[in-house]
């Protein structure tokens, strides 16, 4: 039966264990590129005092013994006197004299010479970059395949600041788009060391941030909206009344319409019934800023129609950081309450602050986040009947809904669903 006292001390697994941790963490990778070497490396083994030792010299002699037959790693030994064994040695250090010694015992030789390989051809093509590689010393390795083509991304963007074209555009060997959309992450550390300041355009941050900070030309944003009223469409006959426009385009575009909804859901889109001189936009989430540079936007009477939940109302909060006087459709406890049955459970609901949304809205949030029967309840607006939308608009103006055609479907949604 083994002493329980003899588990805590340090065994030759244990030592590993440390080890392997901090190769983990780089820092013994990283020792080649440090100003200050970690060797000789020094760790404390941690073995039985003088009671433990008369209590069960059995169990410590055979711990000692263990650490005598250790191969690969070298011991620091102390002496020590018992009253009732005399003079022994027992293990006080383990020491590791260089970085091969703690290669050798961890068997990561091919991990060495990878990291090796890459420090001699940083310093013969960007030496700048060689204290992310101390940084990094494990990332590095996982990159290891891409890094003379990661390298040539470099070069290209140092040769070509400012360029104005698309990624796909770049024209260097072994560089491709996937290869720099899979590695933004470690590039924009790479580029941030390696190009001029006066490059980068700093308030650009982030992974959907990388194109605007480097110069590159960004995937133009679109926006989808579908006219309600063919007296405020732009050329229906020859554009339909279902349009995508850029966002350069949508600002300039001057559609007589008075009123704009928004909605989150494709179909509630296309079936959005006709109304006059409105519009309907296909939400985009959180991605406002398209919109907020229409100013003819700013004067139209706008309705954000989203899901009955916390991200519902986080993307309604965040519209009215563009549009103040957006009213919420259908985003109240009177909605919920008659549909409750409906409700299912959010998986990963938002507990953020929002402090742009009305007091109604604030409890019907709470009531979401807080329902006597089940917390973190959500009602997708798909569930929401139809009859309920039209009521709702009904009740926002005065004006008659235009009647819908097609056997009770808008145009747009009878062709999404074929013939009736």
């Amino acid at each position: 039966m083994s002493n329980p006292a003899s588990n805590r001390w340090t065994s030759p697994h244990d030592v590993r264990a440390r080890l392997r941790r901090r190769w983990e963490r780089g820092e013994i990778l990283a020792d080649s590129l440090a100003d200050a070497s970690l060797f000789p490396l020094r760790i404390p083994i941690k073995g039985p005092g003088s009671k433990e030792i008369s209590a069960d010299f059995s169990a410590s002699r055979d711990w000692i013994a263990t650490w005598r037959d250790q191969r690969g790693v070298d011991c620091e030994w102390k002496a020590f006197t018992h009253r009732l064994f005399g003079t022994n040695e027992i293990p006080s250090a383990a020491l590791f004299s260089d970085l091969s010694s703690v290669v050798r015992l961890l068997g990561v030789r091919n991990e060495l010479e990878t990291f090796q390989t890459m420090i001699e051809y940083t310093r013969g093509t960007f030496p700048e970059l060689l204290p992310w590689l101390a940084k990094r010393a494990m990332l590095a390795i996982a990159i290891s395949p891409d890094w003379e083509a990661l390298l040539t991304v470099v070069k290209w963007v140092k040769i070509h600041p400012e360029c104005d074209i698309y990624l796909r555009q770049i024209d260097a060997p072994g560089v491709h788009t996937k290869l720099i959309e899979r590695h933004r992450g470690s590039l924009t550390e790479l580029l941030d060391l390696a190009v001029s300041a006066e490059s980068i355009r700093d308030e650009s941050r982030g992974v959907s941030g990388f194109n605007r900070r480097y110069g590159f030309r960004e995937k133009p944003e679109r926006i989808r909206l579908r006219f309600l009223d063919p007296a405020s469409a732009i050329e229906s006959e020859r554009l339909g009344m279902d349009l995508t426009v850029t966002a350069s385009a949508l600002v300039t575009m001057k559609p007589k319409v008075d009123r704009v909804f928004i909605t989150e859901n494709e179909i509630n889109f296309l079936a959005f019934p006709d109304h006059l001189a409105s519009l309907v936009i296909f939400g985009a989430g959180y991605g406002w800023s398209a919109l907020a540079n229409a100013d003819w936007l700013h004067n139209c009477e706008i309705h954000y129609w989203g899901d009955l939940d916390s991200h519902g109302f986080a993307i309604l909060n965040q519209l009215r950081a563009h549009f103040p006087h957006v009213r919420s459709l259908l985003m109240n406890q009177e909605t919920l309450d008659s549909l409750r049955e409906l409700c299912t459970t959010e998986p990963n609901p938002n507990y953020g602050q929002f402090h742009r949304l009305t007091s109604d809205e604030s409890l019907t949030l709470e009531r979401l986040r807080n329902d006597p029967n089940s917390t973190r309840l959500r009602l997708e607006q798909e569930k929401i009947p139809f009859g309920m939308l039209q009521n709702a608009l009904c009740e926002i103006s005065n004006d008659e809904i235009i009647p819908i055609k097609s056997g009770g479907f808008p145009d747009a949604i009878q062709d999404a669903l074929g013939p009736v």
